[in-house]
Parts: structure tokens; sequence; C-alpha cells
């Protein structure tokens, strides 16, 4: 197993075109190492093609794809360099994070053990559905994912299809049993700057609807997340401010797993503002945002612009906004 250090380093954030140094050739290496080659002349330099790979990779791995390497991309590119196998598995603080977690989720899902959301991220459900697997597997129920799991799990992996993970099931069957209303149902509405007006009046109108409302205004979206986990929220919707627009919207979706009731919020969300008189509405996309990944429950990132005309139509906005939230608490997913 590989001893690799897990430390994620940030010295020297974000990355831009016109960067260098050994920061930059660190940038270069990990690229390459996930088969996205910058040429030679660009070795250490932030250029047009580093700029070119590190949007690809961005894309990719459903995150904005901006072409500037900040926090949330660094992470992603050393998490993307660890495969199954590369290293011994097991639940600690900080939550070990990476592909191969990603990977182990998966093939536990594709088998029946219920790991939670594909999120990459060994928390309490994988330890437990791992421990499930060893033991039905009459392996060492250690909670650790050694060379004896990976071998195990290859072995029944050609009979089980990973592209279907016991957890969308399992979403899918909490919210057909959920309340058709919204009275009571457990809600966060988050923004990071420059919409609490609007955040605050949609969890007005929520709250008025019957809902159990929080409303978070964090700067950092992990810190909301981990405020709508603790909150035991039912449904997270986070709004932020597009410069350009049109209104998008964003889901949890990866590999094996996509979160049903996200995609159907965001959905009801996007067809509620192009209600709005001079607000353009975009498509759902399913991507891998922080929030949208360490939100336990159905959730959505909403973009909106541009800010002037959100500004101007805030109260219908926020109407409609709320509007949305009803609709998908009557129908949390497309069945």
């Amino acid at each position: 197993m590989s001893s690799r250090s897990t430390t994620i380093t940030t010295t020297g954030l974000p990355l831009h075109t016109g960067a260098s140094g050994e920061a930059v050739r660190d940038l270069q290496r990990r690229l390459a190492g996930v088969g996205l080659d910058t040429p030679a002349p660009e070795g250490g330099r932030f250029g047009p093609s580093t700029e070119a790979a590190l949007r690809q990779f961005q894309h990719q791995r459903g995150l904005v794809a901006t072409g500037i390497c900040d926090q949330g991309t660094w992470s992603a590119l050393v998490e993307a360099g660890y495969r199954l196998g590369d290293r011994l598995l097991y639940l600690r603080s900080p939550m070990l994070r990476g592909d191969d977690v990603a990977e182990l989720q998966l093939h536990l899902g594709s088998l029946g053990f219920d790991a939670g959301r594909v999120d990459g991220i060994f928390g309490p459900d994988t330890e437990h559905a791992l421990k499930d697997f060893q033991r039905n597997a009459g392996l060492t129920t250690d909670g650790v994912g050694g060379r004896d799991v990976v071998a195990e799990l290859e072995r029944l992996g050609a009979k089980a299809d990973r592209t279907v993970s016991v957890a969308g099931v399992r979403e899918r069957e909490l919210l057909r049993h959920a309340p058709r209303v919204l009275d009571q149902r457990r809600i966060i509405i988050g923004e990071g700057g420059g919409l609490d007006a609007v955040a605050g009046a949609v969890g007005r109108l929520l709250h008025e609807g019957g809902a159990i409302v929080a409303v978070l205004h964090h700067p950092d979206p992990s810190v909301q997340a981990a405020e709508a986990n603790e909150f035991e929220a039912e449904l997270y919707l986070h709004l932020a401010v597009d410069e350009c627009g049109p209104c998008r919207a964003a889901f949890y979706a990866t590999a094996g797993f996509e979160s049903s009731g996200g995609h159907q919020l965001a959905q009801l969300v996007l067809e509620a503002i192009a209600e709005v008189e001079e607000l353009d509405a975009g498509e759902a996309q399913g991507m891998r945002l922080p929030v949208l990944r360490e939100t336990r429950m159905p959730a959505v990132v909403c973009w909106m612009g541009p800010p002037e005309r959100v500004v101007e139509q805030a109260g219908t906005l926020a109407d409609a906004l709320a509007r949305a939230v009803r609709r998908w608490a009557e129908t949390p997913f497309d069945a």
C-alpha cells in the first residue's frame, strides 16, 4: 500500500495564468497524472495550455470551470491521484477523501451494501457498509479497506452493475415515503454573500407555509454543509450571484450516483425562475461542488443574475423560489 501523505498543500493558491514556480510544476504534474498533459515549454509556467487542461479537469470533475486553481480544485486534483488499493482506507479524523474511497463506495453499493452516497469521503456509513461486506465475505471485520478487501471486491465486481448504487435507491425510498406537504419539513436556505435579502425572504415564506427553516449566510460552503447536516435538513437550497446569467442550477451527481431529489428541485427552481420577468433560466446540471458533495440531503446550488435584475425582481424571485420548494415537497422526485 502507498504511504503517500494525505495532506493537501495550499501554499501559493490560487494559481492562474501568469503564475510560475514549483507550485505550478506540481499542478502540471498532477494534471498529467490524470491524463491531462501540458506541453513541456510551459513547465513551471501557467500558460494557455495549463489553463485549458485545468478547465478540462474542472469540467470533468463537476466543478465550475474557471481555469483558476483554487483550494477546491487543488483538493480535487489531490483526490484524483488515488486509486483503490493505493492505501489503507478506514474511518479517521479528518475523514479520508479520494477517488479510491469513491471506488470503494461504488463497489460496495453495487453489491447491495449501503455506503451512503458516492462522495469519496470515508465516513461512518462507509465504515458500516465495509464491515457488513467483510462479515459476509468471511474477512476480518475491522472496517479497514486493505488488499484482501480490494481482491474480494474485484472478484465479485465482475458480476455487479456499478452504474447503480443502493444509495440512490435509498434516497428515492426516503422521498417516496416523506410527507407531501411543506408543514414541518426541515429546510435550509443558504447564501454566501450578496443575496441575504432574497434568502431571508424565501425563508420567511417557507416558514409561513409551516416549514422549519434555517437561513445560513456563511461564505464557506463546507461550513454551510456541516450546519445543514447538523440541522438534519431534508432539503438544502443555496443561492449565489452570477454576474452574467442566465440563471443556472446544479445538483449532486457522480459516477454511480445521482441525487434524484436534488435533480427534481433544480428543475423546479429553474422552471419557477423562468416565470420571473427579465430573468432567463438555463438547464439543471449534475455537479460535484463541495456543498453538494458534503450535504447529506437533496441539495441544489442556484446561480442568479445579472445582479441588477435580481435586485429589481427580489420580491418576485423569492416568491418563485418558495413556490419551487413547495412543488418539490409535493413531488420530490421524477418517478
